[in-house]
């Protein structure tokens, strides 16, 4: 009788442990199937976010170039004086789709010098990214707001944000990056061109930058050079 409990009680225990294996193996399984979901879910809307911010830079820069592209001088917009009508108020702080803080102000900063704050004196330094010193040229912002209220045929469904500058060309010998081609003194091979910089930000941190060069000849103005910021 004991021996008979004792073989009983051993096979009990025996499927314990193959129950408790297992769950924990079924466990394991799920927690991994979890996890690959996740990951695939976050690989998927990182994709789809990506391709939304590059599609805003695309929509920021194409909008600036038609506005100007109707200009006949591009002095009041190199200096400041004149910006899109594509703006959601006055430069400052901005909430973006995620939730983060963007100051308009400390981006321009950062696009110009690479901090967050630029002296006068930082802004003509000779360095690798801007060896013209003088001639460096100064972005100015142009047109900043949702992505959804800057198309020109309606609005778009999105929730990206998009920031444009303007700035001078670094060709330009006159020493004056707030005027387009002073060739007073004589031929300027900067006169008539600008460059235009567009950055569209999206949830979860995506953000995609494109830079354009544009060039006025006659009555035509063309974009000359295009290329994605990295």
């Amino acid at each position: 009788m004991s021996r008979r409990a004792i073989s009983i009680s051993d096979a009990d225990g025996t499927a314990l442990i193959v129950v408790l294996l297992s769950m924990m193996l079924l466990s394991a399984l799920g927690m991994a199937l979890s996890i690959a979901t996740s990951t695939e879910t976050k690989i998927a809307a990182g994709y789809v976010w990506s391709a939304q911010t590059f599609y805003g830079a695309e929509t920021g820069l194409g909008r600036a170039v038609q506005e100007l592209a109707t200009m006949t001088d591009w002095t009041d917009v190199l200096g400041g004086g004149l910006t899109s009508t594509f703006i959601d108020g006055a430069p400052g702080m901005r909430t973006l789709p995620d939730g983060t803080q963007l100051d308009l102000n400390q981006a321009t900063d950062l696009v110009n010098c690479g901090h967050p704050s630029c002296s006068s004196a930082e802004m003509s330094v000779r360095t690798a990214d801007r060896p013209w010193g003088p001639n460096n040229p100064i972005w100015r912002l142009y047109a900043h707001g949702p992505l959804a209220t800057f198309g020109s045929h309606g609005a778009i469904d999105s929730r990206v944000y998009v920031v444009v500058w303007v700035s001078d060309d670094p060709l330009e010998n006159d020493g004056r990056p707030a005027l387009d081609g002073d060739d007073t003194s004589g031929p300027n091979p900067g006169r008539g061109l600008v460059q235009v910089r567009a950055h569209a930000y999206g949830p979860a941190g995506s953000m995609r930058a494109i830079e354009a060069t544009l060039r006025r000849a006659a009555a035509r103005v063309r974009v000359i050079s295009w290329r994605e910021m990295r």
